[in-house]
């Protein structure tokens, strides 16, 4: 079996407004050619739905379930619940953007994405989800390479190559602040 020919992780989201966070995942798992099929599952406005997609997510022979919500935040414990494949929870700060007046388009949730995180991260003992931080869900596709990496070497070498990459990109702009100074270097870096 090969990670690139079938989906292998599912990616699901609460709502369509959740996609600009959880393309961060995406955009990992392109990047590694990792093949995924995402997903709209809302778990309190499609229940049977969600019952549902832990079926097809077995059938299609998952690896992993990403699943991203905001607020309650129950969209990972709730798949967790309904199957045995890992689920990586991504808790979204939430924000008015459904609004139509430009002063409307505030935050939306009073806590900041902490009350996101805490239903993620606080699952009953025997339903775990991991979580990733606020926002994180590039750090949750990270994850999920990681987890498929120890089922395909090809993958264990890409990962390292991205680690070695990550770490030249550091020294690179070390060097660049030292040459410039830190007030130039903000000023090139952060035009």
């Amino acid at each position: 079996m090969s990670f690139s020919k079938k989906p292998l992780v599912g990616i699901i989201m609460g709502s369509s407004s959740d996609s600009r966070i959880m393309k961060g995942a995406a955009e990992i798992l392109d990047q590694f050619k990792i093949k995924h099929e995402d997903q709209i599952v809302s778990a309190h406005r499609t229940p049977s739905r969600l019952s549902e997609y832990a079926e097809h997510a077995e059938k299609m022979g998952f690896k992993i379930i990403i699943a991203g919500a905001g607020g309650a935040a129950h969209l990972p414990g709730m798949i967790a619940s309904h199957t045995t494949i890992p689920v990586i929870g991504v808790p979204i700060l939430v924000y008015n953007d459904k609004q139509t007046k430009k002063a409307e388009k505030s935050k939306f949730s009073a806590f900041g994405g902490l009350d996101s995180l805490l239903s993620i991260s606080e699952m009953p003992t025997g339903s775990p989800v991991v979580a990733v931080g606020v926002n994180k869900a590039g750090n949750a596709g990270i994850y999920a390479v990681k987890i498929l990496a120890n089922e395909f070497s090809e993958l264990k070498i890409k990962l390292k190559q991205h680690k070695t990459n990550q770490h030249k990109s550091v020294l690179k702009e070390s060097d660049e602040l030292k040459k410039y100074g830190l007030s130039n270097f903000v000023k090139k870096k952060f035009k």
